[in-house]
């Protein structure tokens, strides 16, 4: 009997170039509504960091009818597909997360993105959506990191640093240790493998569509989320193990659970018979801080130190 055809493991993906003084970057909007005063403090700390800080036209609009969306869908890809593909744009930063990347995925123009030379792309929570469609469409590394119109950017000065230093100084060390004093083992163990993942949500959401990744198979996965009931946790971590997202599965690393109801019992629960390293709270994702991880890039995971080692710079 013929079987269903196995998914090809998760592979190390193009990683952009590293910044330098003077390099111009854009900030996008591409979910939800942009706080004006936070977006021009988090810009006023890239201008501190000497860069050239291209605001999008549409970052602050308001949706017409839906107060959840910064501007109309047109405009919110438009902004996106401009930054991207602009070759004086080193860098395509996102202001903040909340709801409506996904309505943007059909509206991109893939093929002219994929055309254009890859460059930075940072952000988090609903912006995990895009990070999942550069993987796949693009083939390109990404960060999943502070976005600029955030408390965290603008207001912990650890979470700044750190992204700071992986997009100017990403070679040195050629090894990054990524980590946080609360990380501990929920099952020990070390493990290898391309990182891939974000807000759990929107990894589960984006099963079955042209741009979520198929499968997760020989990936350190990273998971978190914001607000979220454990039902409904679980409910996500379900739908993902039913599909056979986890199957192959290297290595899971859990982040933040900011406004969550408490999760590891329930993680333990549903992800501790795969066999796998597990570590829990290792600082990335929701929350007052966070550190910058980066996408699609060769790590491992020592469950039992709760460290995340890069095997390489996460740019070049």
């Amino acid at each position: 009997m013929t079987g269903t055809p196995a998914v090809p493991a998760v592979v190390p993906l193009r990683r952009p170039g590293r910044l330098t003084p003077g390099d111009r970057v854009a900030v996008v909007a591409p979910a939800g509504p942009v706080p004006k005063d936070r977006l021009e403090a988090g810009c006023a700390v890239l201008r501190s960091w000497g860069l050239d800080v291209l605001v999008m036209p549409h970052v602050l609009d308001a949706h017409p009818s839906l107060d959840y969306l910064a501007g109309s869908d047109l405009d919110r890809a438009r902004d996106l597909q401009e930054a991207w593909c602009d070759p004086s744009v080193a860098a395509v930063l996102c202001a903040r997360g909340g709801y409506g990347v996904q309505r943007l995925s059909e509206l991109l123009d893939w093929s002219a993105m994929a055309a254009a030379a890859p460059k930075i792309f940072v952000g988090y929570s609903d912006i995990t959506a895009l990070h999942s469609a550069f993987a796949r469409r693009l083939g390109v590394a990404t960060l999943h990191g502070p976005m600029v119109a955030t408390e965290a950017f603008v207001s912990s000065p650890s979470t700044a640093s750190l992204l700071r230093s992986l997009l100017f100084t990403p070679s040195s060390p050629s090894s990054l240790v990524l980590g946080a004093s609360s990380a501990r083992a929920l099952v020990p163990g070390v493990a290898s493998g391309v990182t891939v993942g974000g807000c759990l949500a929107l990894l589960a959401s984006e099963i079955g569509t042209p741009t979520g990744l198929p499968s997760a198979a020989g990936a350190v996965v990273l998971l978190e989320d914001v607000g979220e009931k454990a039902y409904r946790l679980d409910g996500f971590v379900t739908h993902l193990l039913r599909s056979g997202w986890f199957d192959g599965v290297s290595g899971i690393a859990l982040g933040s659970w900011h406004e969550c109801e408490p999760v590891e019992e329930l993680m333990l629960d549903r992800l501790g018979g795969l066999g796998v390293p597990i570590v829990t709270d290792l600082g990335f994702g929701h929350g007052p801080s966070t550190i910058t991880v980066p996408l699609g890039v060769p790590a491992t995971l020592d469950a039992s130190a709760g460290t995340l080692t890069l095997d390489v710079p996460a740019l070049v």
